[in-house]
């Protein structure tokens, strides 16, 4: 009962919970500043959650058609470049992760989310999405955990007819 604590064990417990925060924040950053990418969006922001030799890729047969890979910190950067555009390629989008897998290893970690993406175009179409998110992490020398490769994989993607409505919110009488 009055054995003594292995702190070892106790600080290597705290570190796998800073690092599984740490990547949960960066995923986090990554989906705010992508669910409002246009013209005034600072580049640098997104891509200083990019590691610099970092990978961005859609996979499977509709997200590798839509999206390629994008194998460096450059060529992500030009990628998200194209999103940026004075007229804005998103009118509305909105990202939401789930499931989340985070595991670590060292310097480097696994992780896996669901993904669920609502967006309404430029061109005044609206789309939903679902995607499995699996992104691995590397521990900059700094202590941080940026993206080393992330990947989309789409699950489904269909398109709807709008996101935004002017109809009254239906609430209870007060």
């Amino acid at each position: 009962m009055n054995e003594p604590m292995d702190l070892t064990v106790l600080l290597k417990r705290l570190q796998q919970l800073e690092a599984q925060n740490a990547i949960r924040n960066c995923i986090n950053r990554y989906m705010e500043i992508c669910d409002d990418l246009n013209a005034n969006t600072d580049l640098n922001e997104l891509m200083d959650l990019f590691d610099q030799d970092s990978i961005w890729e859609g996979i499977g047969e509709k997200y590798s058609q839509s999206f390629g890979r994008y194998a460096s910190w450059q060529a992500i950067f030009d990628m998200f470049k194209s999103y940026t555009q004075q007229q804005s390629h998103f009118v509305i989008n909105a990202h939401f992760v789930s499931s989340e897998q985070i595991y670590i290893e060292a310097d480097q970690a696994s992780a896996s989310w669901l993904m669920l993406q609502t967006s309404t175009f430029r061109n005044d179409h609206s789309h939903l999405n679902a995607a499995k998110l699996t992104v691995q992490f590397k521990q900059q020398h700094d202590g941080s955990w940026k993206i080393k490769h992330f990947q989309t994989e789409n699950i489904f993607s269909r398109p709807v007819s709008h996101w935004d409505s002017t109809a009254v919110l239906p609430v209870p009488s007060q």
